[in-house]
């Protein structure tokens, strides 16, 4: 049973991915072990995790976002998050910023990502 909290995302296109970019350009967007402490500290509004992140690693970053409410899914591959941002293995990415995370969660509900 899939909780409140995750995301039925099931494809990413080019502008979602665009997205992302932007967000990282302007500084809303926490990778790393940064994200951990961003849900923590509740300033993550929206939490990427790849599908192919360890189940460790999914495990522990959903339960977090469970725990403090924030948003999150799991679904896109650790390549298409760090193409995405222009950095390497990025396993999580937290969206800090409202504004990004309900464009995001808008292409959604319109199918667009």
């Amino acid at each position: 049973m899939r909780s409140m909290n995750q995301l039925e995302i099931t494809s990413l296109n080019s502008q979602a991915l665009n997205r992302l970019g932007i967000a990282q350009k302007a500084g809303k967007l926490i990778t790393g072990e940064q994200v951990l402490k961003s849900i923590r500290n509740q300033e993550a509004q929206l939490v990427i995790i790849a599908q192919d992140a360890s189940n460790r690693t999914k495990k522990q970053l959903t339960n977090k976002c469970k725990y403090y409410n924030i948003q999150y899914h799991i679904g896109l591959t650790i390549d298409n998050l760090s193409k995405a941002i222009g950095k390497n293995n990025r396993v999580a990415l937290a969206i800090s910023d409202r504004h990004f995370a309900n464009m995001l969660l808008k292409n959604n509900e319109e199918g667009i990502i």
